[in-house]
């Protein structure tokens, strides 16, 4: 079956909106005022959720090195991420994984209020809610990055090359067990013998932090925090942007980006470079109805900095699928930038940006498939068998959704216009669902890998899948918490194995399941629908 298409603003369906009605001047028509009655629909407990997660955020950052907060070595200038200087505290290990936990709950939390009261009525201004998203993800990079050490491995890369290194073919550690360096000796395990799985445009910027920042890691993280987070902030833009015309819309498009709190934790806490690729992303997206050799530009140029954007680029190409000259345009645009990167720039970049397809992720639905297999076959067979489940369930949830996620009229196509021949509007549903799909079913999948997923859901219908992708992204976000590979108490350690290795697998599989319960029952509002009718009932 497939859904009908709707040319309205997407809103979600949900109860009558409540209203106030203030103003009795006949001279002027009445304003209407939204008014919940219940607290879960109220807009300000969501908007004051969102609040304070950053502020335990900055909390948590401000206590300065420990187990989730990063060390960054010596300070010599006034350049953020500030907090006390060493000596003063020393964070216990509970207390401030306990604050992870509660950023990472209190947001989630926040951002499901704040998307039940658009679905009653609540109609923000758009302006000030985007402001305000880009006001937490600034004051975000004030603090040192937590939970995840990715960023001192990024500062590795771009040691190498201020070294004349190249980090495709040589690893940090090959460097730091030699001899002293400044900045290497910072970084931490995992990927320490790992060369960089990164574009090329991803590694120059990492380069220009190393020469910004010197021979002082501080300098350097600061730097790269301002290369994430401005990304994340001109993406969300765009995406805002597209709904334009549409406030209601543009509502929705900046409450599920650059207010999100799910988001600016994975993506602009962490410190991870996502934002890059989904920026350039965003850019050839809205060039679709306007220039195909445009929007190739676009995601060529996404390519260069991380390849699995790559998904957004099929879904480009398959909105061109009825106009071959286009679809021509599309390919050439996207060719050059990869052409110069990745033959010209940096021909060893794109096998080790590969590399990413052979790991088996924690906290993903795979890890517990891939550790049974493993007590019967060898690593290889097992990886290969989990890797085929893996690819499998992609074409099959991708096809899923196709038939369930609703056909919404991107803004600007005229009344009457068929959304389902717009170019605009197939790359948005598409990505969408490519997007989805992968993330779910990816044998390696990390938390703020689910901005490429939520950019495109912001600016379509509310579906089932906000709630879906907000499951998700919490439980993965809660089992790398503290994340780093540091020596824990062993409570601790016994207690965030139990939501890395049990809790968050069994949640990805009900993400899966709900996917599946969708589309065998479309008409059934609820997330599970099993009740009455068994999930092999005949459609």
């Amino acid at each position: 079956m497939s859904t009908r298409p709707d040319v309205g603003t997407g809103s979600a369906k949900g109860p009558r909106p409540h209203h106030h009605v203030t103003g009795r001047n006949p001279a002027h028509p009445p304003i209407r005022r939204y008014a919940p009655s219940v607290w879960h629909r109220d807009h300000r407990y969501g908007i004051g959720l969102i609040i304070a997660a950053t502020v335990l955020t900055l909390i948590t950052g401000f206590l300065g090195p420990s187990v989730v907060t990063l060390t960054l070595g010596r300070r010599d200038g006034l350049l953020p991420p500030w907090y006390l200087p060493s000596g003063i505290l020393h964070p216990n290990e509970w207390v401030v994984t306990v604050l992870i936990w509660a950023v990472i709950l209190v947001g989630a939390l926040g951002l499901w209020v704040g998307m039940r009261a658009l679905a009653g009525g609540w109609l923000p201004s758009p302006r000030r809610l985007f402001a305000l998203g880009s006001g937490l993800s600034l004051a975000t990079i004030l603090v040192p990055p937590l939970t995840s050490a990715d960023i001192l491995m990024y500062a590795g890369y771009g040691r190498l090359q201020m070294i004349g290194r190249n980090p495709y073919e040589i690893t940090p550690a090959e460097i730091f067990r030699g001899q002293f360096d400044p900045v290497l000796r910072w970084t931490e395990q995992p990927w320490w013998d790992t060369p960089s799985v990164y574009g090329p445009i991803t590694s120059w910027l990492q380069w220009l932090a190393n020469y910004l920042g010197g021979e002082n890691m501080h300098d350097i993280v600061f730097w790269l925090q301002v290369i994430t987070v401005v990304p994340f902030i001109v993406a969300c833009a765009g995406i805002v942007q597209l709904a334009h015309g549409d406030k209601r819309r543009q509502a929705r498009a900046a409450l599920l980006t650059i207010a999100n709190p799910m988001l600016i934790w994975a993506v602009v806490a962490a410190g991870h470079n996502e934002a890059l690729s989904v920026m350039f992303a965003v850019a050839g997206i809205m060039m679709m109805r306007k220039s195909a050799f445009g929007a190739g530009i676009g995601i060529g140029l996404a390519g260069c900095a991380k390849l699995s954007i790559g998904i957004w680029g099929l879904a480009m190409l398959w909105a061109y699928r009825r106009q071959p000259k286009k679809a021509l345009l599309l390919c050439l645009g996207t060719v050059i930038p990869m052409g110069l990167a990745y033959l010209w720039w940096q021909p060893t970049a794109f096998v080790q940006v590969l590399r990413n397809g052979s790991y088996v992720s924690v906290g993903s639905w795979a890890n517990p498939v891939f550790l049974l297999l493993d007590l019967f076959l060898d690593e290889w067979q097992a990886k290969t068998v989990t890797g085929i489940i893996s690819y499998t369930g992609l074409v099959v949830i991708a096809w899923m959704l196709s038939k369930v996620v609703p056909w919404t009229a991107a803004p600007g196509l005229p009344r009457g216009a068929d959304p389902r021949r717009d170019p605009l509007t197939v790359a948005l549903r598409t990505s969408l669902v490519l997007s989805v799909a992968w993330l779910v079913t990816a044998m390696y999948t990390l938390s703020w890998y689910d901005l490429i997923a939520w950019l495109p859901l912001a600016v379509l219908a509310a579906s089932k899948l906000d709630r879906l992708m907000l499951m998700r992204i919490t439980l993965l976000s809660l089992a790398y918490v503290p994340g780093r590979a540091v020596e824990l108490g062993p409570a601790l350690e016994a207690v965030s194995g139990v939501v890395r290795y049990g809790i968050s697998p069994i949640v990805q599989v009900a993400v899966l399941v709900g996917i599946v319960l969708w589309w065998r029952k479309p008409d059934r509002e609820e997330l599970f629908p099993i009740g009455s009718h068994s999930l092999l009932t005949p459609r």
